[in-house]
């Protein structure tokens, strides 16, 4: 902006030299000529009065010639020329008069209208020529025949004009000089308090509530700065009012979630009880029975979900990292829920990386239980090695690791997509509570009957090489999940540095989930 408003400044101040120099120079000009053309037109009148008083006509070409010269030693040896009839006499007899003197001026003298003149140029040099009539003096003041006119050189004004020229334009620059060197001190009169403005603003837009800038004066630039900082001031109140909100539903959801534990696990226990003795309940009592167990047990995941989100937005959330092989933990992740049968695998060995296994176990639950629960077989979970590049998540340049699971089912619709990690979204919204209830239902049957369910968090703590249970979020989303699921895998790639990518619609159907995580975790360890 202040190369902008230098530039114009200098090219207004230089129009507007140039304007008054062309202006000052055609005034100028006009007024030398016009001077010297009154001052030749009055003397020829005068000098031809005195001269033709006693002058006898008709005349001959001696005594035209010797008036011819009379005349001429009025005017300062100006060039004359006098013409009656077919005589011609002229002042200078080695002048050439021929192309100075035009038609056009010939026929207006000739005509009796007075005096007249006209500027000529004559071999590149400006003239200026004057004619006049002679009449008698008698009464009606008739034409004698006799012409007279006056040859007058210009060059001298000429040349006063161009050096005044000159001279202005040699002033051109000193003045576009002064008018830069103006304009830059304006521009940073100007553009100081906009830099100011623009820097506190930048800082504003990064995060920096606190910004502020200094008011001085009272023109429109203080008035912008007063405005900006009741703005800035707005919206640190705001920002601060709505922290201390979300604060507030953060330690309301852990507060609610803690002290749902414990009349959950007495809950957990009585439905226990009931399911284990549903066999000698009539029917609809053991339904019933079941299906209290089944919701008790989707509530206690529930309360498990929000107590792990609590976490993560607190900031408390920590990594029990190790070196881990990826392909015995994902085995062991399928193994545990008895989905091995149910999935294709493509698990290189020898793949190793610094995670949390308990974590890792909670995204390769929610992945690929959301396949099976949602796509279509078959379900293939792929790992490999990718080196270089990076990926949004991963730090630059670093080798990272690549977890797909992918499925051939109908795909995510493209609305999904952009929520499918939100916090409490299903993407299959037809299901109802009821289909929900009776999925529980079914399920508590095979939890008392059989096998666990393919559920993460229905499975019994424990397993091989994991290290502890599934742990919170590791239940499918939609159907009996709680729709925090694939919120909390987000969040656990995330705390090892990577990222969760979304493939909604692949070319040959279905859709895929890749875990991208850096082959070494760039946070600390520690323990939760």
């Amino acid at each position: 902006m202040r190369v902008r408003l230098v530039v114009t400044f200098v090219l207004v101040a230089l129009l507007s030299a140039v304007t008054a120099t062309a202006l000052a120079y055609r005034d100028a000009r006009t007024a030398v000529l016009q001077r010297t053309q009154n001052t030749a037109v009055d003397d020829l009148r005068e000098r031809v009065a005195t001269v033709a008083a006693g002058f006898d006509m008709p005349p001959d070409q001696r005594s035209l010639s010797r008036f011819a010269a009379e005349v001429s030693e009025g005017l300062g040896a100006r060039i004359v020329v006098a013409r009656h009839q077919d005589l011609t006499a002229v002042s200078d007899t080695y002048a050439n008069t021929e192309g100075r003197i035009t038609a056009e001026l010939r026929a207006a003298v000739r005509a009796g209208d007075g005096t007249r003149f006209q500027r000529v140029e004559w071999r590149g040099e400006p003239y200026l020529v004057v004619g006049t009539p002679v009449t008698y003096a008698d009464g009606d003041r008739r034409t004698s025949g006799l012409e007279v006119f006056a040859i007058t050189d210009l060059r001298a004004e000429r040349d006063d004009t161009e050096a005044l020229l000159d001279s202005v334009q040699e002033g051109i620059v000193p003045v576009v000089a002064v008018a830069a060197l103006l304009a830059l001190l304006a521009a940073g009169t100007v553009l100081r308090p906009v830099r100011k403005l623009g820097r506190a603003t930048r800082e504003l837009a990064a995060g920096d509530l606190g910004s502020r800038v200094v008011v001085r004066g009272h023109d429109e630039l203080a008035d912008l700065a007063r405005t900006f900082n009741e703005t800035a001031g707005a919206l640190q109140s705001s920002d601060a009012e709505l922290r201390a909100q979300e604060a507030k539903a953060r330690r309301f959801v852990a507060d609610v979630s803690h002290e749902l534990r414990t009349p959950l696990a007495a809950m957990a226990m009585v439905a226990t009880v009931l399911e284990e003795d549903a066999d000698q309940l009539p029917p609809d009592a053991a339904r019933a029975a079941r299906t209290v167990g089944a919701e008790t047990a989707r509530l206690s995941r529930l309360v498990e979900d929000l107590m792990e989100i609590s976490r993560f937005d607190a900031g408390a959330a920590r990594l029990n990292a190790s070196e881990t092989d990826l392909a015995d933990t994902v085995r062991a992740s399928l193994a545990l829920r008895g989905w091995t049968d149910r999935v294709t695998l493509d698990l290189p060995e020898g793949v190793r990386a610094v995670v949390d296994r308990r974590r890792v176990d909670v995204i390769v639950a929610n992945l690929v239980g959301n396949a099976l629960r949602h796509g279509a077989p078959p379900v293939t979970v792929t790992l490999a090695a990718v080196g270089g590049g990076g990926a949004p998540g991963v730090g630059e340049g670093g080798d990272r690791v690549v977890l797909e699971v992918a499925d051939r089912g109908p795909g995510l619709p493209p609305e999904a997509r952009e929520r499918v990690f939100d916090r409490f979204y299903k993407a299959d919204e037809a299901r109802t509570r009821t289909t929900a209830t009776a999925t529980a239902t079914a399920t508590a049957t095979a939890t008392a009957t059989g096998p666990a369910a393919p559920d993460g968090g229905s499975a019994p703590d424990g397993g091989p090489g994991l290290g502890g249970g599934p742990g919170p979020g590791a239940g499918l989303d939609g159907g009996q999940g709680s729709g925090l699921g694939m919120a909390i895998a987000l969040e656990n790639a995330r705390l090892h540095g990577g990222t969760i990518e979304v493939e909604a619609q692949r070319p040959r159907g279905g859709a895929a989930f890749a875990l991208v995580l850096p082959l070494r975790r760039t946070g600390g360890e520690g323990e939760e």
